[in-house]
C-alpha cells in the first residue's frame, strides 16, 4: 500500500554497499522470531494480525460515552503517550474537540489549555505507564484542580486512565478510585504504541475510523510478509546512505496536515536508533514554507544530509488557480491549474534540484489521507525502524538517554540549585 520512488537518489543508488540486503533479511528474521536485541518488547509486531473485539467494544463504549456526556477531551501524555494520536488527528481530522497536554512544563501551554477548557464540560484521558513521569504527571496536578471544581468529589468520574497493567503510581490511583483504566501492552513500547489504547482510545472519541486505521496495519504487514511492501527496501536504502556520510534525514512534507505526523516519526526512529554513540538524527522540515529558510543549507551547505518526502497521492481538497482582467503577478499562464498539481510540480522541482546539490531524494507514497493508509503507513515505519536499528547493531526498543536526562533533573529538583 505504502510504496517509494528512488528516481532522485541518482547516482547513490548504484553505490549501494554489498551484503546489505543479507543484513537487513537477517534483522527482519530476528524480530519476527523474537531473538533480537529487546525481544520483550515486539509485541507490536503481530498486534495488527487480529482486533481484539473485546478490547474493541470496551474502548468504544467509553469514547460513546466521552462524546455524549462532554464537550470535549484531553488528553495528558508525553512521547508515544500522545505523538501518535494527535498526529492522526491532524492527518486524518476529527469531529470532536481534542487537546493535548503534559508534553512540556509550559505555563503558556497550561494557560492556553485552561481558558480552552473553562467553559467545556470535559473528560481526561491520562496516558502513563508509571504515572510518575514529570511533565504529565505535573499536568495533572493541574488539571485535577480544574475537575474538581467542575465535577466536586465525582471528579474521578470523568477521568480515563491508560496506564501499565499491574504497577505504578497511575495503576494505584485508579484501583484506589475505581477510574475506568485501559492497560498499555507490557511488550509494546511507548513509541510503538499507537495501535494500542494509548492512540486508539482518543482517535475513537475524536471520531477517527479505527477499524480501517488497524485493516491498513494490517495489509501493510500482509505486504510486507508476502515481499509486496517496500518497508525493506526504504530500511535498506537510509542505512545505505548513512553509510555513505548522510547522518541526518530529513522528513519532508509539502502540507501542513502531514507535520504532526514529522514529530511522531523523528520520536520512532531517534529512540530507537540515537545509540552508542550512532544513528541517524530525524529532522523534519514543512515546504514549501521552510524552502525560504533551510533550503539554502540544504542545497549548497554542510554534505551530511537526507531527504525523504512524505506525499499523499490523493489529497481530500483542491482548488483551481483564478484567472483576472490583468495579470498583475506574471502568473497568469497558472490560472485554471490545480493548486495540487502545482504543489506537486514544486516539490518535482525541489526533489531534482536538491539532488543535483548533493542531497539525495527518496519519496514515501502514501494513497489518501484516510484512516486506511495512515494504518498502512504507521506500520511501514515502525516496522522499517525496528529493522533499521538492528541493522545498526542497536537494541529499538529501549532508551537509556532519556532515563539519564530524567535523572538528572529529578536531582537538582530534589536538591535545588
Amino acid at each position: 500500500m505504502i510504496r517509494i520512488d528512488t528516481k532522485y537518489l541518482g547516482s547513490f543508488l548504484e553505490r549501494m554497499p554489498t551484503g546489505l540486503d543479507e543484513e537487513v533479511s537477517k534483522a527482519q528474521a530476528s524480530l519476527e522470531q523474537k531473538n533480537c536485541k529487546g525481544s520483550e518488547y515486539t509485541g507490536w509486531v503481530e498486534l495488527v494480525d487480529s482486533i481484539d473485539e473485546n478490547l474493541m467494544a470496551q474502548m468504544t463504549e467509553v469514547s460513546n460515552e466521552i462524546r455524549e456526556k462532554a464537550e470535549a477531551l484531553l488528553v495528558i501524555g508525553i512521547g508515544g503517550s500522545y505523538l501518535g494520536a494527535k498526529a492522526a488527528m491532524n492527518f486524518i481530522g476529527g469531529d470532536f474537540p481534542v487537546y493535548f497536554l503534559g508534553q512540556n512544563i509550559s505555563s503558556h501551554t497550561w494557560s492556553q489549555v485552561r481558558e480552552a477548557l473553562k467553559d467545556k464540560t470535559f473528560y481526561v484521558n491520562f496516558i502513563s505507564k508509571s504515572g510518575g513521569t514529570l511533565e504529565p504527571a505535573l499536568a495533572f496536578r493541574f488539571v485535577r484542580t480544574l475537575l474538581e471544581e467542575k465535577y466536586n468529589e465525582e471528579w474521578h468520574r470523568y477521568v480515563v486512565a491508560t496506564t501499565d497493567r499491574e504497577k505504578g503510581k497511575l495503576k494505584g490511583l485508579a484501583d484506589r478510585l475505581g477510574i475506568t483504566s485501559f492497560v498499555v501492552p507490557d511488550d509494546v513500547g511507548g513509541r510503538y504504541s499507537v495501535l494500542t489504547p494509548v492512540g486508539l482510545l482518543p482517535l475513537l472519541c475524536a471520531g477517527v475510523d479505527v477499524r480501517s486505521l488497524m485493516q491498513g496495519a494490517k495489509a501493510e504487514r500482509e505486504d510486507i510478509l508476502s515481499g509486496q511492501s517496500d518497508a525493506l527496501q526504504y530500511a535498506t536504502i537510509r542505512n545505505a546512505l548513512y553509510r555513505g556520510g548522510k547522518a541526518v534525514e530529513m522528513m519532508v512534507t509539502y502540507n501542513p496536515a502531514l507535520n504532526d505526523l514529522c514529530e511522531w516519526w523523528k520520536q520512532l526512529f531517534g529512540e530507537s536508533e540515537g545509540k552508542s554513540s550512532q544513528g541517524i538524527f530525524p529532522a523534519s522540515a514543512s515546504f514549501t514554507t521552510d524552502l525560504h529558510s533551510l533550503g539554502q543549507f540544504i542545497q549548497d551547505g554542510t554534505d551530511f544530509l537526507m531527504e525523504t518526502v512524505l506525499w499523499v497521492e490523493k489529497e481530500n481538497e483542491d482548488f483551481e488557480i483564478p484567472r483576472f482582467d490583468e495579470d498583475t503577478d506574471g502568473l497568469d499562464y497558472l490560472a485554471g491549474k490545480s493548486l495540487n498539481w502545482i504543489n506537486e510540480m514544486a516539490s518535482e522541482g525541489t526533489m531534482k534540484a536538491h539532488l543535483a546539490g548533493g542531497t539525495p531524494n527518496l519519496k514515501i507514497i502514501v494513497p489518501a489521507r484516510d484512516a486506511r493508509s495512515l494504518g498502512a503507513l504507521f506500520y511501514f515505519f515502525e516496522y522499517a525502524c525496528g529493522v533499521s536499528a538492528l541493522v545498526q547493531g542497536v537494541n529499538p526498543f529501549d532508551q537509556p538517554g532519556v532515563e539519564d536526562y530524567k535523572r538528572s533533573v529529578k536531582e537538582l529538583l530534589v536538591k535545588g540549585i
